[in-house]
């Protein structure tokens, strides 16, 4: 399973080698109490939000968007990762998600009114 999650964790975080020059599944609490991610505050939202909450928030969407420059819901692993954060998907990754993604992922998020 730790390997599946892995190679699912670097197929969606594949981002071009020059954007990379210039980063236990736990449900949210909301969805797991049957709620909606899509009425999540911009507040809320950091590198500790789940993946599904933050593509459902437009702004959010944007910044992974232009940070990973790709669309991460397009990625056929993405079902099995979206109830993770990026903090829990890094370790993970193998590198592919380093901290200075996490930090541009993160000023965008904190960014967001």
């Amino acid at each position: 399973m730790k390997l599946f999650v892995t190679a699912a964790t670097i197929a969606i975080l594949a981002v071009p080698a020059a954007a990379q020059q210039a980063g236990a599944v736990t449900p949210s609490a909301n969805a797991a109490a049957g709620g909606t991610t899509a009425t999540t505050p911009a507040a809320s939202l950091t590198l500790d939000t789940p993946l599904e909450a933050l593509v459902a928030n437009p702004k959010a969407k944007a910044v992974l968007d232009q940070v990973l420059q790709t669309d991460i819901t397009q990625n056929p692993f993405y079902e099995q990762i979206k109830v993770m954060s990026f903090n829990q998907i890094q370790p993970l990754s193998n590198g592919q998600l380093s901290d200075e993604t996490l930090k541009k992922i993160g000023e965008g998020l904190a960014a967001i009114k």
